[in-house]
């Protein structure tokens, strides 16, 4: 099992940044793929980013490449979202995300989840 524990959300201006930060247990941490995804009210959840198990591979989707990174500490058990020139459009709760498969931009490929951080982001 894994536990994944999320902060760093908020409220922030349009333009601004917020560093969000995942902090896993339970489970060798290099051993598994993470990933950020988000949920807006009334829509779907959506993929992010992700990150490899070294670290050296990352993938955002299109509408936040420019703006966020993802990095990770594998000895700090820890994997964060860097958010900068945030927009409205932004807004929705947050979730970290890990599996045990070698990589994974869908939901469904993730087998834990944490419990989710607000961002807002007013105009």
């Amino acid at each position: 099992q894994v536990q994944l524990v999320e902060s760093g959300g908020g409220l922030v201006q349009a333009g601004g940044s917020l560093r969000l930060s995942c902090a896993a247990s339970g489970r060798t941490f290099s051993a598994l793929t993470m990933g950020w995804f988000r949920q807006a009210p009334g829509k779907e959840r959506e993929f992010v980013a992700a990150i490899s198990r070294s670290g050296v591979s990352t993938y955002n989707t299109d509408s936040v490449k420019g703006r966020f990174t993802i990095s990770r500490d594998n000895a700090k058990n820890t994997v964060v979202l860097q958010m900068n020139w945030l927009k409205p459009e932004d807004t929705a709760v947050y979730y970290c995300a890990a599996t045990l498969t070698s990589w994974g931009t869908q939901g469904h490929e993730y087998d834990y989840w944490g419990q989710g951080t607000q961002v807002t982001v007013s105009s």
